[in-house]
């Protein structure tokens, strides 16, 4: 399965991302796998925290798969917001165990996480614009709010990733930790967080994030306007071919 939904421990869920060949990416299979899998998981009445993951050490989730045809999805903007979480608050705690590379889509997907532990080798980051694309699962309207605009502008005008030690100054992770203990420091936090009331626990989340589904809700009509326009502009033609030719893109 692209998505692997486990239950490790007692109230504990484990989300990863299987796609190792292509550093986990995202194709329609994976999106639409993922999607389902935060209902069926929400469904759980035994679950109390949730980690997400990717397979192996060299990624957590390196975004949408460029060379998947995505235009076989009916609405593509819907199915990233269900995926990504984009505008939803989950109602369960999540907990990002970053095992490596983090960027476009991924990186959208950690920022719905609540707590986030990075591996000291993994990198993080938005390079959609030097791709003649933009970061419209969420980056744009949500790093703001979560690092402050001069340091969200930087990472998301220049596209460059950054390290997990540079990632924790910022506030984007809350841990840098060696590779090989990165799942037993994400279950750990996981197990305080199951520990304590899930009703105080959800409550909590509610409250701290009251108010932004609605405001993200809002946001995110304009947002897919402005997507859906890059998306099939010539900058995007040329940003994908560069892509695949692996060269530097000349706009």
């Amino acid at each position: 399965m692209p998505i692997q939904v486990t239950y490790p421990e007692p109230g504990l869920a484990l989300v990863t991302v299987s796609n190792p060949s292509c550093r986990n990416a995202l194709g329609v299979l994976e999106f639409t796998t993922l999607a389902t899998a935060w209902g069926d998981i929400a469904r759980e009445r035994s679950v109390r925290c949730v980690i997400v993951t990717g397979e192996g050490e060299l990624a957590f989730c390196s975004g949408a798969q460029m060379n998947e045809d995505f235009s076989v999805v009916t609405d593509i903007n819907d199915l990233v917001d269900r995926a990504l979480l984009k505008t939803c608050v989950y109602p369960l705690p999540l907990v990002a165990a970053i095992n490596g590379h983090c960027v476009a889509g991924g990186f959208e997907l950690m920022l719905a996480c609540d707590v986030r532990v990075a591996s000291s080798h993994a990198r993080l980051g938005l390079p959609e614009v030097h791709w003649g694309i933009v970061p419209s699962g969420g980056g744009a309207m949500k790093l703001v709010e979560q690092i402050g605009y001069a340091r969200a502008m930087r990472l998301l005008l220049s596209g460059e990733l950054v390290s997990a030690d540079e990632a924790l100054k910022v506030g984007i992770v809350n841990e840098v930790v060696p590779a090989s203990d990165l799942m037993a420091r994400a279950l750990s936090i996981a197990r305080v967080i199951a520990s304590n009331s899930p009703l105080a626990v959800a409550h909590t989340k509610q409250m701290a994030l009251a108010g932004r589904s609605h405001a993200w809700t809002e946001r995110e009509a304009d947002e897919r306007k402005r997507a859906n326009l890059v998306r099939s502009s010539a900058d995007a033609l040329v940003g994908r071919q560069a892509f695949f030719d692996k060269k530097a893109p000349i706009y």
